[in-house]
């Protein structure tokens, strides 16, 4: 006779869930420590939206909390159909965490496309709040339901709640002079208000968004505030939700300060407005909207009163084109873009690299190649940004680790840039541009100092004693040039892609001088100052997992997991993948096995191996989906028993 036992992730959610369902007294509130909650619908019905309110909610009563938004890459999926899904996850807890969570504990279905596409990811006994509205014969048959799985038993091992939320939508929506169309529209509200009651949600900040999106419909407004004021009554007063669940706020897990909830492509334009004003240089971005980066562009054309302006051009190399021109010109210069993005932009990058301004290329990185996947995230532009350019071009790469690290990330980002006059990428992806999580907005005096000094005159002396301005004589701390804005008296210089003259910067087709300007760039790269690789390695372990950009989460949830459970393993995360910390060569020789987990096919784990002759293993995954959890510990306590 065998056995099976659970790991310690499935022992956490069957706890979980068993809490979930215990015996209850009517209206009985019970105390959990976490839950992940997954709104799922067509592409129309607003999941977007209602888990954004939601978490907004959750942040404002003080839980952690993460979330992943996956939605269609079509702005309108066909309905009722698979590939039209949308979902929100948010999972929020009164302690630190990490990830979205590898499965929901609750699953909101609006339709039969939503229940099919995501039953696979719910746990049994978790809640199943389902709008039998939709469960009609031909919207079954379109994904492939002979019959209805709310009569067949299939849903047995969950607990199931029906509840007709477009008939309660609309009925609650009678007083309004609203076609039954536009009524219900407000569905998405009904739910909201519901899962608000059911977890103890605050309703005044959802009620005030209401009134501010449709201040120009103020009787919309009140449609939807109706709609969703009915969703938390039907939970106060239906039988079929004899139990409520709260979530305290997570004060141990949060430095003191000020928080609000952020996801990275925002805190990713605050920081390039944090760091313009640190450096006191008007922003510039140059940029052609692209999914998922074009939130950066949005967001910062509606701060013209720090300076910042943003140009939308007719195309990626114009975006660049104009950035690079900006840069020239004295400002903090800006474009982004996605993968295909980068491509186009290769030849202006090598000529910043050559003209040796600072400009930051930010990659929002998504599943490719070519168009690839718009709306799913992947860690694989890595080489492109490393390589990506004819020539000897080496570039800085930056990558943040979390929603909120993405303005840490563009700081540092513009500080290698303005500091060593230099390009910069800045990988980021869809998974951190997307998802949200708690943020503590930093005190002015905590900033860098990133105060540039721009040229001023002659900086040379010629051998009969003239003083003139050598445009490519360099720092010797940094071999960063001068940044000369044009227009100074005394300071005109050429420009252009031909190979410069070292000091000069006249053109030169010498052998000598290019072999010179070739290793000094490299050089200049070389030399950038970052900070040490820091491990977390309580016990000496022999395995070290590094990761770099998004894994960060997975990957410390992973590691936790292992360790709970007496395993020993170490960990790392790269924030600079080129240069490399200078410790980095030290600390791999330190273990036996070294685990490389990414969302490609093994880039990092190649210039790993290429530098440092070390034989990491690479973990990998391109599904266009972050990592889960208990699928990395998984994976690590392989590696750790190997």
């Amino acid at each position: 006779m065998t056995s099976q036992v659970s790991s310690p992730a499935e022992q956490a959610d069957e706890a979980l869930v068993a809490e979930q369902r215990k015996p209850a007294s009517a209206k009985d509130v019970r105390k959990l420590d976490r839950v992940i909650i997954r709104f799922a619908g067509d592409s129309g019905d607003g999941m977007q939206l209602t888990g954004d309110r939601f978490t907004s909610e959750t942040a404002s009563f003080g839980n952690d909390l993460s979330t992943l938004p996956n939605f269609p890459a079509e702005i309108r999926a066909p309905a009722g159909t698979l590939p039209g899904v949308s979902s929100f996850q948010l999972h929020f807890a009164d302690h630190d965490i990490l990830t979205p969570g590898d499965a929901p504990n609750v699953l909101v279905a609006m339709n039969p496309a939503a229940l099919k596409a995501n039953i696979g990811d719910l746990p049994r006994g978790a809640e199943l709040i389902v709008n039998t509205d939709e469960f009609t014969k031909r919207a079954m048959q379109k994904v492939g339901y002979d019959a209805s799985p709310l009569d067949d038993g299939s849903l047995d091992g969950y607990h199931v709640h029906p509840v007709p939320l477009t008939t309660l939508t609309v009925e609650a929506l009678k007083a309004f002079e609203l076609s039954r169309k536009e009524a219900e529209r407000s569905k998405n509200m009904f739910a909201l208000g519901l899962l608000s009651w059911m977890y103890h949600r605050p309703t005044e900040g959802t009620e005030a968004f209401l009134k501010s999106k449709f201040a120009k419909k103020p009787d919309i407004a009140a449609a939807n505030i109706a709609a969703f004021r009915a969703g938390w009554n039907f939970g106060e007063t239906t039988e079929d939700f004899a139990v409520s669940y709260e979530v305290a706020p997570a004060a141990a897990a949060f430095p003191t300060g000020t928080y609000r909830n952020i996801s990275g492509n925002l805190a990713l334009a605050y920081g390039l407005i944090a760091a313009s004003r640190q450096a006191d240089l008007p922003l510039f971005l140059g940029s052609y909207p692209i999914t998922p980066a074009s939130d950066i562009l949005h967001e910062l054309s509606r701060h013209k009163n720090f300076g910042v302006r943003t140009f939308q051009a007719e195309d990626e190399i114009a975006g660049i084109g104009a950035a690079l021109g900006a840069a020239f010109g004295g400002s903090l210069a800006v474009t982004t873009t996605s993968g295909p993005g980068v491509a186009l932009k290769s030849e202006t990058v090598g000529l910043a690299v050559s003209l040796e301004l600072p400009l930051l290329v930010v990659d929002i990185q998504r599943g490719g190649p070519s168009t690839g996947l718009p709306t799913k995230t992947e860690q694989a532009d890595l080489l492109q940004a490393m390589f990506g350019r004819n020539g000897e071009a080496p570039v800085p790469v930056v990558a943040p680790r979390t929603p909120a690290d993405c303005f840490d990330a563009a700081m540092e980002a513009a500080r290698i840039a303005l500091t060593y006059r230099t390009p910069v990428f800045l990988l980021s992806d869809g998974y951190l541009a997307n998802g949200s999580e708690p943020w503590r907005i930093p005190e002015p005096d905590e900033l860098p100092d990133l105060s540039v000094q721009f040229a001023q005159g002659p900086n040379h002396t010629l051998d009969d004693g003239t003083e003139v301005f050598w445009p490519y004589k360099r720092d010797v701390h940094t071999l960063a040039r001068p940044w000369a804005i044009p227009g100074t008296p005394g300071l005109e210089h050429r420009i252009g892609g031909i190979e410069k003259q070292d000091g000069t910067g006249n053109i030169s087709y010498d052998p000598g001088n290019h072999d010179f300007m070739v290793r000094t760039r490299q050089a200049k790269i070389d030399k950038i100052a970052v900070p040490d690789i820091e491990v977390d390695d309580p016990d000496s372990a022999r395995t070290l997992v590094l990761g770099w950009g998004s894994t960060y989460g997975p990957i410390t949830a992973a590691v936790r997991r292992l360790r709970r459970s007496g395993e020993s393993i170490a960990q790392a995360h790269l924030r600079h993948l080129n240069p490399f910390p200078r410790n980095l060569g030290s600390v791999l020789e330190r273990y036996d096995t070294v685990v490389i987990p990414e969302m490609n096919l093994g880039q990092l784990a190649t210039l790993v191996r290429a530098k440092y002759l070390v034989d990491a293993r690479s973990y990998n995954q391109v599904n266009g989906m972050p990592f889960k959890a208990e699928q990395l510990a998984t994976a690590l306590k392989e590696a750790i028993d190997g």
